[in-house]
């Protein structure tokens, strides 16, 4: 990998779980964070609901292989994990590299607001007008009740 490291650390794991950007397909999970690293960091979560051995280090080396094959496409200085889902098995490395190029790409590039802001978990941000009013709508009246 040119620009990519692997990702062992389990507080960088369970960070990107918490508070990283994800995209989800019935075979895979992505999930993506900003590092300040200049260099991405790649991690695979494979259960043992995916099979035996055999079938979760074939899942682990389909994905290797489909990022490897994509690795310059990606946006450099993020920690990326992949959750590996049971609907893996069977597929093939072209199938991984779609969902890479088609829409794990996209909503990587799409994460940041317009002042250059990671935004997290595909959320959309709420102006503070709108909080406000919310508020004040949901307090009853005490002098109507």
């Amino acid at each position: 990998m040119l620009f990519s490291f692997a990702l062992k650390d389990n507080k960088v794991f369970n960070r990107c779980f918490r508070s990283g950007g994800f995209c989800a397909a019935p075979f895979l999970t992505a999930y993506y964070l900003p590092n300040d690293l200049g260099q991405n960091r790649v991690g695979i979560s494979v259960s043992k609901k995916i099979g035996n051995a055999v079938c979760r280090n074939r899942a682990k080396r389909i994905i290797r292989a489909a990022y490897q094959l994509n690795e310059d496409k990606f946006p450099i200085g993020f920690d990326l994990v992949f959750a590996v889902r049971p609907a893996i098995n069977g597929l093939k490395t072209q199938d991984i590299e779609f969902f890479f190029t088609g829409r794990l790409l996209k909503h990587i590039n799409g994460s940041f607001d317009e002042n250059g802001v990671f935004v997290g978990r595909n959320r959309k941000r709420r102006s503070p007008e709108k909080t406000e009013e919310a508020k004040d709508n949901d307090v009853p009246d005490k002098e109507n009740s």
